[in-house]
């Protein structure tokens, strides 16, 4: 297997087509020599290749009882503000409890199937334990609408998180590829071979060891706010995975923080049908209050 691209090496070995095994590559379930790698690296004699399946996810989601808060309905859409915990839609380990599940039982056959069975209707995610206001497509033609208009960089995603420390500008701009992180698959990082990511923010106020701020995305990769606020030193308060939870604060207080510190406070964009510019905005949640509380006094 000398010289041989990763991707190929996997498709030949597992008898599955090139693409299975670049997305297998790509989602992080590949390792080679405890690593992960791109799917065009190239393999030496002494490489050894592990292949860690994910878990075989339901050919369908199922309509579940589960309450919803509903922001904005109509024939086209919803806008739903999302617990924190709740996992968006069903994956590895996460079958039932999810958004999608709760969506099914509400809209019945009513969402847009772009996405397949298993994630019908959504145009968009967020993090299980990241809370806020998420658009929701009832039908194909609203989904390719709101698709375009976050691909365009045309709707609008405000986020507001608590990050460590003090970001030394008031207003700024982060602008670094995200990609796979190649040491962790379970992580996302910036790299040079990554895609895209553009993250604005504002300082809202500055606290005793840490920065309220105001993110607004212009592109939308996985953990994007979380990975380019650890890449500038300022990791979200509460987020684990990349950096947080380390500072006195967050270790004398373990019951404000149950993941990352962060709220998709708002979410604006041009309506499917009517083209009328629509924006909503959401009050913080309790425990995002609680934490700022605490940090005031």
């Amino acid at each position: 297997m000398s010289g041989e691209r990763l991707d190929i090496y996997i498709s030949e070995t597992e008898k599955i087509t090139r693409s299975a095994a670049q997305k297998l590559i790509e989602n992080g379930f590949v390792s080679v020599n405890g690593a992960s790698k791109p799917k065009n690296y190239r393999l030496s004699d002494t490489d050894e290749v592990e292949i860690d399946y994910p878990e075989p996810v339901p050919d369908e989601a199922l309509p579940e009882n589960i309450p919803l808060t509903i922001v904005y309905e109509d024939d086209d859409l919803l806008v739903v503000n999302k617990p924190k915990g709740m996992v968006v839609h069903p994956a590895a380990g996460n079958y039932t409890g999810t958004l999608v599940n709760a969506l099914l039982w509400h809209c019945k056959d009513g969402l847009s199937g772009i996405n397949g069975v298993i994630r019908p209707g959504i145009v968009h995610r967020i993090d299980k334990d990241t809370a806020g206001l998420l658009v929701v497509a009832k039908n194909d033609r609203s989904h390719l609408s709101l698709a375009a208009q976050i691909k365009e960089h045309k709707a609008d995603r405000i986020y507001h998180a608590v990050v460590t420390g003090g970001l030394k500008e008031d207003v700024g701009t982060i602008s670094r590829p995200i990609g796979r992180n190649p040491s962790d698959r379970k992580k996302m990082a910036v790299c040079a071979d990554g895609r895209e990511a553009i993250t604005h923010y504002r300082v809202l106020e500055r606290l005793n060891g840490f920065t309220y701020a105001e993110l607004k995305l212009e592109t939308g990769r996985t953990h994007q706010i979380r990975v380019h606020m650890a890449s500038i030193g300022h990791p979200l308060a509460g987020d684990a995975l990349y950096g947080g939870g380390n500072t006195a604060f967050e270790k004398h207080n373990p019951e404000l923080f149950d993941g990352q510190c962060l709220y998709a406070k708002s979410i604006g964009f041009n309506h499917p049908s009517t083209g009328e510019y629509m924006f909503w905005d959401s009050e913080l949640p309790e425990w995002f209050s609680a934490i700022l509380d605490k940090l005031r006094k």
